[in-house]
């Protein structure tokens, strides 16, 4: 066998060997960050309940100047829904609030349309802390194929987390001040 036939066939092993890995990877995933805030759960749970309020603590709200954003339904709670289209750092998506228990538990069905078209859960938890509250942010979907091959040079769960972990201080100065 030549060089050149056994480069490839190596090549193609390798190739073969990181598909059967991915292959195995869960077909699921759950990102979630929490922080105790300094303000009963009421307070907290309104900047959550309408996405009006979510310009002064979301992350992503800064990413895009220009981005469009629209939102329908009720004011607050189940049934209000927000969507956006903006540049290639927020890309195009849908939120609607689908599940409330003020002011401990609130569900929202999150659409992405670009730059991938995915659909996922996050869901907000609100407990009592001491003093305070502990608040979860948490965000669970399906991971197809693409994904978990994906996944293995990119570490979502670091990625999505430090956007959580910015939202959720961001809310905590919110919901303080």
């Amino acid at each position: 066998m030549s060089t050149t036939v056994l480069i490839l066939l190596l090549l193609v092993l390798v190739v073969a060997a990181v598909l059967a890995y991915a292959a195995t990877r869960p077909d699921g995933f759950r990102i979630a960050r929490s922080t105790t805030i300094a303000a009963p759960p009421e307070t907290i749970y309104r900047l959550i309940e309408d996405f009006s309020r979510w310009v002064a603590w979301s992350p992503y709200e800064g990413r895009d100047p220009d981005m469009k954003r629209s939102r329908s339904g009720a004011p607050t709670g189940v049934g209000a829904v927000y969507a956006w289209q903006g540049n290639r750092h927020v890309g195009q998506g849908r939120m609607e609030i689908v599940e409330a228990e003020p002011p401990r538990r609130l569900v929202i069905q999150l659409d992405f349309i670009k730059p991938f078209e995915a659909r996922n859960t996050a869901e907000f938890t609100l407990e009592p802390a001491g003093n305070g509250t502990k608040v979860t942010w948490a965000m669970t979907g399906k991971s197809p194929f693409t994904m978990r091959l994906m996944g293995l040079v990119m570490n979502m769960d670091r990625m999505i987390g430090r956007d959580f972990e910015a939202g959720l201080a961001s809310m905590k100065s919110a919901a303080e001040a």
